[in-house]
């Protein structure tokens, strides 16, 4: 069986089972069990499959088919250019987070705190970019944190830490950046998310249950002693959670809030700045 004919079978295959962009996944997996650069698979299109690629091929249009994600089925996933290993312990890494990367790196910092790192991708991307900076990332996962100290490693990133933490608890000292991307969906909306996440991704990082924002209200509860006078405070949020993250981190005294969206136009990310002044912490 040529690679053509694998890919034509193995699109039907996943458009019959719900999968939104069944070719773009489809050539995407074939990629990578051939061990190929996605940006060279048209080239080997005509190229028989030996028996491990085809094996391959059909595993992994398997498990898309019961809408595995495609980055844990290849177990990595692009993020501010760089490839970073994904697990079922993790979330996947998502285009709209990069905006909250491009407005860490608008300005300097020297002490970064990543609360719920994940894969470790915000942080190791904003170290990555400001090379004078420490980092430290915590996560309530055991497993996550061996990802995200994986990916620090695979960058060759000696300037980053992580440790196993709930918010604040158990974090010494000031910071003058702290990120993160929490657990903001509300349980009411859990069922109606796409398979690939509800089924797929940990709960844990999804949802806080309730209303979605008790993440928030932990965060906004303990930034203002966590950060340096002028530290910038950044947070992911959902499409209609500028309003209300906002209103929680005015009511702590936090500073110059603003919301701003991502390349779709809607919010993404909550930024506040704490009291006092910014030259003492290493920010312009």
């Amino acid at each position: 069986m040529t690679a053509a004919e694998a890919l034509r079978a193995a699109v039907l295959r996943l458009r019959d089972a719900g999968v939104d962009d069944p070719a773009r996944d489809a050539r995407a997996l074939l990629a990578h069990a051939m061990g190929l650069p996605a940006d060279r698979l048209t080239l080997h299109l005509p190229d028989a499959l030996d028996a491990a690629q085809e094996a391959a091929f059909h595993a992994a249009i398997a498990a898309r088919a019961a809408r595995q994600p495609v980055a844990q089925i290849t177990g990595e996933r692009l993020f501010w250019g760089r490839a970073f290993r994904v697990t079922p312990d993790t979330l996947d890494p998502r285009p709209e987070t990069e905006r909250l990367v491009e407005e860490a790196l608008s300005r300097p910092f020297v002490r970064m705190l990543d609360l719920g790192t994940g894969t470790g991708c915000i942080l190791i991307s904003c170290l990555l970019g400001m090379k004078m900076a420490t980092g430290l990332g915590t996560d309530l996962s055991a497993p996550a944190l061996k990802v995200a100290e994986a990916n620090a490693a695979r960058h060759g990133l000696t300037r980053a830490r992580f440790q196993a933490g709930d918010w604040f608890a158990g974090i010494p000292g000031r910071f003058d950046l702290i990120v993160s991307n929490p657990p903001y969906i509300a349980q009411g909306e859990m069922a109606g998310l796409a398979p690939e996440v509800r089924d797929w991704e940990p709960h844990g990082a999804l949802t806080p249950g309730g209303d979605g924002l008790d993440a928030y209200r932990a965060i906004a509860r303990g930034a203002p002693a966590r950060l340096m006078p002028g530290g910038r405070l950044l947070l992911e949020i959902g499409p209609t959670q500028g309003a209300a993250v906002s209103a929680l981190l005015a009511a702590q005294g936090l500073t110059a809030i603003r919301v701003l969206p991502d390349l779709d136009g809607r919010d993404r990310v909550v930024a506040a700045v704490a009291p006092g002044d910014a030259d003492s912490c290493g920010c312009a």
